[in-house]
């Protein structure tokens, strides 16, 4: 595999049981590239091995006053350095191969799996986790990948100059061939204080990445209340806790550099004084003695590579390990399409057998949740995403056909799911909502339904465009140049465009004021017109103009009927709607209470009449213009 041929046409299947078989898993799918590379590496590293042989042979020349074999020294010496320059260029070019595709066989299994499994991803893994799985992790893959080769190499490299210098010169080469696997292996018994030390730093720094990214995202929200210094003093604590586990970890890698280089300085000094009592005596000559010397200092090279490949291995697994967190996460219980039956759609009502919420199709269903986290629950259940992938529940059912046996493309046409809290990605806004879709809805009347008229003339004004073409405007990282309802409506105008068979809305007025929501209110029910729609909400707006309201208590149905039949008939539906206290419902309930007023003609202002029920004082009235931040 080359560079150039990237990205891969398929990724593979990895071995994600644990970070080490992910890690050698990485290197089978390299092979190729790993034997070129480890080629290479023995090329360089046996021409540096051999430079002591060449010099060798040069100094007895000098020594015996033989010109011929000086000359042949001085041809085998510079074709050592054409070798060895051949395969310093080739070595690097191939490891530097070995690493970027082990790197990009990585993102493209993060992206896959991104792909895969949405939004729901940053639920089960945290999202500065991601960033740092998709960013440093992935490089230091990509690093022991590299080094894997060029250990091989230097490990053979060992063999042969310990083989080599016993044949060349016993006496001498039995003390290099004892000492050298001394030096390889001494560091061994400090590699695992090391590893805890190194997986302690990343820890940290993950720890650290996380509230990093969260304190970036939720900045307007701290400098509104007054928390930015609080949780920036909380990031400094964090950096410096990351900061000390480097040094720690650092002071355990200095260690075992240094014996790296004290005990081949150690072989040394033993060979350099053996032998020299060894020349003086006769029994070698000065030629092999310099011979011996060189190749000993030689093997210096060689044994970096032990250390490097146990730096990388150190620094890597854990990176393995959190990649292969990522990678083993499912979709559902069953990965779709796993029973084979190879459904590519389905059509008709939406069935959750978990709550008992049946949402009719072609109707517009409110879903009133008596604890909020249950709304974001049960969104992810409509969507085909159970919160924990263990939970055994049953998938939730369109048409009577289960979602997780649908193909992964069917369910995401079949079921689209808009979060309580959207993200817009950077662009234009035409890019914005250039998005699969039905073709049936024009991005102009999904605006319109969206009432995004505000949003448009913004965009105009901004725009560089001399005709002020607000659909060619771009829009900054996550809308952070829009208000909340301006990114909320926008997001909702995106959803409407691509029309699927069931749309999910978890609050998608929540960030407006009551005009503008209830003329979004009307805008959707109008375009969704025969479509199955789901909105996740308390709004009274919202709920007046639903065909269907559904109250989940827990995490099952409770009461079904009309926005005005629950309000009358269920007081757990009022208290929630209304926010009544015990108090308020207890006097509600009293006989002779007068009924609250309500208006005739406007179902928007009905509803609105409704919502007050139970409210002390108009103070907790919203602004009637403008939006909440």
């Amino acid at each position: 595999m080359q560079i150039r041929d990237l990205p891969y046409a398929d990724p593979g299947a990895p071995d994600v049981r644990s970070g080490t078989r992910f890690l050698l898993w990485l290197g089978r799918r390299q092979l190729g590239g790993q034997l070129r590379s480890t080629l290479w590496g023995l090329l360089l590293q046996l021409s540096i091995a051999a430079l002591p042989l060449a010099v060798g042979l040069a100094v007895q020349a000098v020594v015996d006053h033989d010109e011929g074999r000086l000359w042949q020294a001085g041809g085998l010496l510079a074709l050592l350095g054409v070798t060895l320059a051949v395969g310093d260029m080739m070595l690097h070019r191939t490891a530097v191969t070995n690493w970027i595709t082990a790197a990009a066989r990585v993102q493209q299994l993060l992206s896959r799996k991104t792909a895969e499994l949405g939004s729901l991803l940053t639920r089960r893994v945290a999202a500065g986790e991601v960033v740092a799985v998709s960013t440093g992790d992935v490089e230091k893959i990509g690093w022991f990948v590299e080094a894997l080769s060029r250990f091989a190499a230097a490990a053979l490299t060992l063999v042969v100059v310990c083989v080599g210098l016993v044949l060349y010169q016993p006496a001498l080469g039995v003390v290099v061939a004892v000492g050298v696997p001394v030096l390889a292996l001494a560091a061994l018994p400090l590699l695992p204080r090391a590893t805890r030390r190194a997986d302690e730093q990343r820890e940290k720094a993950g720890r650290a990445t996380e509230l990093a990214s969260d304190t970036v995202a939720g900045l307007r929200v701290l400098r509104g209340i007054g928390g930015e210094e609080l949780f920036l003093g909380r990031y400094r604590a964090a950096s410096q806790e990351v900061r000390r586990a480097a040094v720690r970890s650092a002071r355990m890698w200095a260690l075992i550099a240094a014996i790296q280089v004290l005990l081949p300085g150690a072989l040394l000094i033993v060979v350099v004084a053996y032998g020299a009592r060894l020349a003086l005596d006769g029994r070698i000559t000065v030629g092999e003695l310099v011979t011996v010397y060189g190749a000993v200092m030689l093997t210096h090279h060689p044994l970096r590579n032990f250390e490097e490949i146990a730096m990388a291995f150190s620094f890597s697994r854990p990176s393995a390990k959190r990649a292969a967190r990522v990678l083993s996460l499912t979709r559902t219980t069953t990965a779709a399409g796993a029973s084979g039956s190879g459904r590519q759609g389905a059509t008709g009502d939406l069935y959750d057998p978990v709550t008992g919420l049946l949402a009719p199709a072609g109707r517009l269903t409110a879903v009133v949740c008596g604890d909020p986290d249950a709304a974001g629950w049960l969104a992810e259940r409509l969507g085909g995403h159970p919160a924990d992938p263990g939970e055994g529940h049953a998938s939730v059912l369109l048409g009577g056909v289960p979602l997780d046996e649908l193909d992964l493309d069917a369910a995401r046409t079949a079921v689209l799911v808009q979060d309580k809290d959207p993200v817009l990605l950077s662009g234009t806004l035409r890019e914005l909502l250039d998005v699969p879709s039905s073709g049936a809805v024009r991005a102009a009347d999904a605006l319109a339904a969206a009432q995004c008229g505000d949003v448009l003339d913004a965009l105009a004004q901004a725009s560089v465009d001399t005709d002020g073409d607000p659909m060619r405007t771009r829009i900054t990282e996550r809308g952070r140049s829009l208000s909340g309802g301006q990114r909320q409506r926008l997001a909702l105008a995106r959803s409407l465009v691509t029309d699927p068979e069931v749309l999910v809305l978890d609050e998608p007025t929540s960030a407006v004021d009551s005009h503008t929501e209830a003329r979004v209110a009307a805008g959707v029910r109008k375009l969704r017109a025969g479509g199955t729609t789901v909105v996740l909400t308390s709004s009274p707006l919202l709920l007046d103009l639903a065909d269907r309201v559904v109250l989940l208590d827990g995490a099952a149905v409770a009461a079904v009927g009309t926005h005005r039949e629950l309000l009358r008939d269920a007081p757990l539906y009022r208290a929630v709607v209304t926010r009544e206290t015990d108090e308020e419902q207890a006097v509600s309930a009293a006989p002779g209470t007068p009924e609250p007023p309500t208006a005739s003609g406007d179902p928007a202002e009905a509803g609105t009449l409704d919502g007050l029920r139970g409210l002390d004082g108009m103070e907790e009235l919203p602004a009637l213009e403008g939006e909440s931040a």
